[in-house]
């Protein structure tokens, strides 16, 4: 009997180590790190800007490490960020959509400012309803919906002063056919909007499809204002 015993305690544990358990307890470990991991370290940041090549496609370093810098504190997991940097012309493609974790510039193109905000170059940013001015800061990307300029994206403001009011403004990304070639070409300068980031038509769909869903948009100016006070920018980066 006691032999019985026994044998039935042997299988027992043979069972057990060949059922892959210790690699069951190895995996869920390991899911947990993943989970718990920084931000800063799942994706790369910087590192970004040189194997891309950003400073020929007109992005400042500087730039980049501000967008970078926000990213950071954005309740985001996606690795895809939109930077629009407003101190270049209107003539310059100053929008840039980045895959931090593919590392690859997914688009490079045209976008509006206000109406108000300035004509080649913007220098005058609000909050405020129906001043069609552009707003600075952070921004969560939404949900889309189909609008007056086709398929649309609503934005959230993330920044308290500059730019939370813009899904009550609807300050939405949307396509126009004022912002393209053409339309530099015979006035000097893009359209402008009413305060939208608009892109150019043809490209609107692939744009809003690839950074919709909880993205971050970061619309940059050197205002000192915003520099000095968006608590996105009060901290280095960390982990670079």
């Amino acid at each position: 009997m006691n032999k019985v015993v026994w044998l039935l305690a042997v299988l027992v544990l043979t069972y057990f180590a060949s059922t892959g358990f210790k690699s069951t307890r190895v995996v869920v470990a390991t899911s947990t790190a993943a989970k718990a991991a920084p931000k800063e370290k799942r994706f790369a940041k910087l590192d970004v800007y040189e194997q891309l090549n950003l400073a020929q496609s007109g992005l400042q370093k500087s730039v980049f490490e501000y967008a970078m810098r926000g990213w950071q504190k954005t309740d985001t997991t996606k690795s895809v960020i939109s930077i629009v940097d407003l101190s270049q012309p209107s003539t310059k493609k100053r929008l840039y959509v980045v895959d931090l974790a593919s590392k690859k510039l997914l688009f490079n193109t045209y976008v509006s400012h206000g109406r108000n905000s300035g004509d080649l170059v913007p220098n005058q940013f609000s909050n405020t309803n129906s001043s069609f001015q552009s707003s600075l800061g952070f921004y969560q990307t939404l949900n889309t919906y189909m609008g007056k300029h086709g398929l649309s994206l609503q934005l959230k403001g993330l920044e308290k002063g500059f730019n939370d009011n813009v899904y009550n403004r609807n300050i939405v990304l949307h396509g126009a056919d004022y912002v393209c070639e053409a339309f530099i070409r015979k006035t000097g300068r893009l359209g402008r909007s009413q305060g939208c980031p608009a892109v150019p038509y043809e490209l609107s769909k692939p744009i809003i499809e690839a950074v919709k869903g909880g993205t971050c948009l970061f619309v940059y100016s050197p205002d000192p204002n915003y520099l000095n006070q968006s608590t996105f920018l009060t901290n280095a980066l960390a982990s670079l």
